[in-house]
């Protein structure tokens, strides 16, 4: 794809953007303000820019004059870059040079990183857990009269130099039929052992040559989602993916509701119907999609938390909420697909990430592998921020892990117009210290209609930068503008007004919104200080920060570093792996030395229970401001908030 370069005047600020790229993103992303608080829309009309070279297409509106638009005056939201191009931002959106820098640095998110097939190759960690041998036998005369299956066995020995072999019942029933329909020309499907030295089972036999269609299935079973990928074994392309809302949300939001409705007669026989008919329905859509006979489909991987992971295995949760949390079981033995009602062919096992506790599961063991942290010498610090935050911090020699609740905030719960990050939700601001005005920019550019998480921890943290909040997340009450207001003893900021948005009233952001959202960040941070301290280490001995879930795909780093969500460190060494429990069961399908470290990595991993570490408390407390009551943990924040003091008093 063509890249362009957007100069932005009088800031003399450059950004490369994507062909087709929104002028406003691009502005937001360069750390360029310009009024706007209708999310993209256009509704508003604030974001007019003029362009001064170059050319982009659109952002002509009634908004505009025909004089303001024969000067080359473009609305921002509406304006795509098709050519490099220089903007300048008129006076009304100008941000006073003396406070420019410090006022909106540009944005920061994680380096995504991906699971490489290639990678395992080199390292000689690509041991396939599944593969297919074609052969062409002679059919029996007299007297060569050997069994069909040791006729199997001896060709694979001889041409494909197989021993340990075992043929499972199912391949045996079918196998004669299918050497004489086929004229003698099938391919074997081999299961290899995870550990060396063991025999090797034959699971499936098919008519003709099929080695070039091997595929596996994916599955990470989510409270709120289920998603799934098909994996082609001999490429490691991902082939197909898709995702489905976990059905057992109808009969409770969160896992301890659902372990609540597990108890009831007949409950956990639903449950664990309901989330198989989830798995069924993914798996028929990446057939579908990819185009594949479902026969050819060999293995199926499947990671989720514990008390998800019980409920699909139909195992009683009652007593993971209970004290002292106790889990069923850690380990669960390969399955066969088809007995946990999975439709699957005979031959396909099911391989169920472990668990480490009550509630840090094989989702999270999942991520642990697929990240690759517990292969490396760098003390990484691994977080599934959600509901629920899952913590695990080591490296190759030792592994901590706890977790904690976090609440709903980051996904938009217990604020006034919180939402999850879905279309009109405002995920990027910023404001203008001069005016107090803000910048909105909403999913799918179109007007308001609430906050996501990533975006309220951006306007915490911008707010709380320019001494609009203080550390304690109350508005400044000196301010002189219409955006900050008292209503019925609350105070609040307003986003957008009534008319600007989709739900016709005005938008605002709380005092008890930003109250909720520190104590979901004082949480996080609690527990990562906490754990840390548990094994004798601090923050500054992290190396490296590792952020999955699809919330930490979209965090401003600074931002979050500003508020105290995660502790400060150079941005470039924190990483996002997006679904990293899908990702560590795609990485198990393709190879047996994930499956082989696995359980040495769950036998390693030390768990500790926050509630019961007298610490915790203490460190939650101490977490409850912006973004800390020691402010020396987080000294680049404080040496720019030096400068906005220093600059304030002259």
């Amino acid at each position: 794809m063509k890249t362009y370069t957007v100069r932005f005047l009088p800031h003399e600020k450059d950004i490369t953007v994507s062909e087709g790229a929104n002028l406003l993103r691009a502005a937001m992303e360069a750390g360029v303000h310009i009024n706007a608080s209708c999310g993209g829309e256009g509704v508003c009309g604030k974001c007019r820019v003029l362009i001064e070279s170059g050319a982009v297409e659109g952002g002509i509106t009634e908004k505009l004059s025909q004089q303001d638009i024969e000067k080359g005056y473009r609305q921002a939201c509406l304006s795509t870059v098709q050519q490099d191009v220089v903007i300048r931002i008129p006076v009304e959106s100008v941000i006073d040079a003396s406070i420019l820098n410090m006022a909106s640095t540009p944005r920061c998110t994680a380096r995504i990183q991906e699971p490489d097939f290639n990678e395992l190759k080199e390292q000689g960690l690509f041991q396939p857990p599944v593969e297919k041998k074609y052969l062409e036998l002679p059919p029996p005369v007299l007297p060569d009269n050997l069994p069909d299956v040791t006729r199997l066995i001896s060709f694979l020995k001889l041409e494909h130099g197989e021993h340990r072999l075992v043929v499972s019942l199912p391949v045996i029933r079918k196998l004669p039929d299918i050497l004489r329909e086929s004229d003698f020309k099938i391919t074997a499907t081999l299961a290899r052992p995870v550990h060396p030295g063991r025999k090797t089972h034959v699971i499936n036999v098919q008519s003709g040559d099929t080695t070039d269609r091997n595929y596996a299935v994916a599955v990470d079973i989510g409270t709120t989602t289920v998603y799934g990928q098909l994996i082609n074994l001999i490429s490691g392309d991902v082939m197909a993916q898709y995702g489905d809302f976990n059905g057992q949300i109808s009969y409770g939001e969160d896992v301890i509701t659902r372990i609540m409705y597990a108890e009831k007669p007949g409950g956990l026989e639903k449950l664990h119907e309901v989330v198989i008919g989830n798995i069924n329905t993914i798996i028929t859509r990446l057939v579908k999609r990819a185009k594949i006979d479902r026969d050819d489909i060999s293995a199926i991987t499947l990671a989720g938390n514990t008390t998800m992971t019980q409920l699909m295995l139909k195992v009683n949760p009652r007593y993971i909420r209970r004290s002292p949390y106790v889990p069923a079981s850690t380990l669960y033995p390969p399955i066969m697909a088809r007995t946990l009602g999975i439709e699957l062919g005979d031959h396909v096992t099911a391989l169920v990430y472990p668990q480490i506790s009550s509630y840090v599961g094989g989702d999270i063991v999942s991520g642990v592998m697929g990240s690759g942290m517990y292969r490396t010498d760098e003390l990484t610090l691994y977080l599934d921020i959600g509901t629920n935050a899952e913590l695990v911090i080591g490296n190759r020699d030792w592994l901590a892990c706890a977790a904690c609740s976090a609440g709903p905030a980051f996904e938009g719960g217990g604020i006034t117009f919180g939402m999850r990050a879905t279309k009109g939700a405002i995920e990027d601001f910023s404001i203008d210290p001069a005016t107090l005005e803000p910048m909105n920019i909403t999913i799918g550019n179109v007007r308001p209609k609430g906050i996501c998480g990533s975006g309220l921890i951006i306007m915490v943290a911008t707010l709380f930068e320019l001494g609009i909040i203080n550390s304690k997340g109350k508005f400044n009450r000196d301010l002189k503008t219409p955006r900050i207001r008292e209503i019925d003893g609350i105070y609040e900021y307003v986003l957008a007004w009534g008319a600007e948005t989709q739900i016709d009233r005005d938008l605002v952001l709380t005092e008890p919104d930003i109250d909720n959202l520190i104590r979901a960040k004082g949480a996080i941070f609690s527990g990562c200080l906490t754990l840390l301290e548990e094994v004798g280490l601090t923050i500054d001995d992290v190396q490296r920060i590792i952020l999955a879930g699809g919330f930490g795909s979209y965090v401003d780093l600074e931002k979050a570093m500003t508020i105290g969500l995660l502790p400060e460190m150079d941005p470039s060494k924190v990483t996002f792996v997006g679904n990293g429990s899908l990702m560590g069961a795609r990485m198990s399908s393709l190879t047996n030395r994930i499956r082989m470290d696995v359980v040495e990595v769950t036998r390693k991993m030390t768990n500790f229970e926050l509630s019961e570490t007298h610490s915790y408390m203490d460190n939650y407390i101490a977490a409850l401001f912006l973004p800390h009551t020691d402010i020396n943990k987080f000294p680049r924040l404080k040496s720019r908030l030096d400068a906005r003091n220093k600059t304030q008093r002259s």
